[in-house]
């Protein structure tokens, strides 16, 4: 990343920390049913334990010494501000184009996020099972491994993959809940999507994929 865009994600992050701050957040711990002391708010996150700091307004892994990437904060950020007033997750899982508003971002997704994921997994159907369940995800039957993962206590994904063999390169594809963007801002979909990619890949023992897409 070079300096100008690690610049550019700071004063992002930076502005985003202010309006947190400016949040209720008696209100947000009500309407997300967050864990909370007088220090901080606490989130799961595609498996991590989140927890943003009520004075700071820094978010913040809770069980390791390590700053999130700017995909994982922006989201927490933006589900908090953009959220519906009442959004349920519908429970049906869709692919990226289904979901609405979102078909600015679908080439992108496809380039930075589908094809890195098919990649990084080809030989690595076991690697990617066991993280799959790492990350508190539930098997499903399609694919070579094909998995149900909580993004948030509130709405899953799905990841899905084949492995290559002799006649196809391996394939990867993702589903997302079809209220997703009821909880976030349509171009967190590809920022969840990017950090599924990462934490798979970190909890697989695999190389870490760190895809920008915020």
């Amino acid at each position: 990343m070079t300096m100008e865009y690690k610049s550019n994600y700071e004063k992002v992050t930076e502005d985003w920390k202010k309006r947190f701050l400016d949040m209720d957040q008696e209100r947000l711990i009500e309407r997300f049913q967050l864990n909370h002391d007088g220090q901080w708010l606490y989130l799961r996150y595609l498996g991590q334990q989140l927890k943003l700091s009520r004075t700071s307004g820094k978010v913040l892994f809770a069980d390791r010494e390590e700053i999130p990437e700017f995909d994982t904060v922006i989201t927490v950020y933006n589900m908090f501000y953009y959220a519906k007033e009442h959004p349920a997750a519908s429970g049906e899982l869709v692919p990226f184009r289904l979901v609405k508003r979102v078909y600015p971002f679908e080439r992108a997704y496809q380039k930075q996020i589908l094809e890195p994921f098919a990649r990084v997994f080809s030989g690595h159907v076991k690697e990617l099972r066991e993280a799959c369940e790492k990350l508190g995800g539930t098997k499903l039957p399609q694919g070579d491994a094909g998995y149900r993962i909580p993004v948030y206590p509130y709405f899953d994904m799905a990841v899905l993959f084949w492995d290559r063999d002799d006649e196809f390169e391996a394939q990867g594809n993702m589903l997302f809940d079809s209220n997703i963007t009821d909880f976030v801002h349509e171009e967190n979909v590809v920022c969840i999507a990017a950090d599924a990619v990462r934490y798979l890949s970190r909890a697989a023992g695999l190389e870490e994929m760190k895809i920008y897409a915020g």
